[in-house]
Parts: structure tokens; sequence; C-alpha cells
């Protein structure tokens, strides 16, 4: 018996073996677990776009009082010469 053989033969015994009994509040179970998975997937994208909008303000606050692109001003002033 070859490979081919043999899983043809594991398939045809599982075709005719009873099928599996299914509990009767499955698609209950199904449901309810769907839902939660749902409502946290949403909990958890809402808390996302919250912390990067928070991120993106905390940016523009921080970008308006340091003005980073400004040129910082001389530790030192030049000498004064001809008073």
């Amino acid at each position: 018996m070859n490979r081919h053989e043999r899983k043809e033969d594991a398939v045809r015994r599982m075709m005719e073996a009873g099928h599996p009994h299914v509990p009767g509040d499955l698609t209950a179970r199904a449901v309810a677990r769907g839902t939660r998975l749902r409502r946290r997937d949403r909990a958890l994208r809402r808390i996302w776009w919250t912390l990067l909008a928070a991120a993106a303000v905390a940016f523009v606050v921080w970008a308006s009082v340091a003005r980073p692109w400004e040129v910082p001003p001389a530790g030192t002033t030049p000498p004064l010469e001809g008073w």
C-alpha cells in the first residue's frame, strides 16, 4: 500500500465514521464570545486613537512652546569696541 492509498483509506474511514456530537448551546457561546471579542477590539481601537490624538496634541503644544525650528540665542555677547 503506497502513501496515496493510505491517505485515501484514512479519509474514507473518517467519512464513514459518525459525526461528532455538537453541544446544543454552541451557537449561543460562539455569539457571546464573538461579541466579547468585538467589544474588546473596539475598546482597544478607541484607546489607541485617543493615545495617538493625545500624543499629537502634546507634540503641537511642545513645538509651539519650544520652537525647535528657531536658532538658539548665542551664549555670549560680542565684545563692545569703540565706546
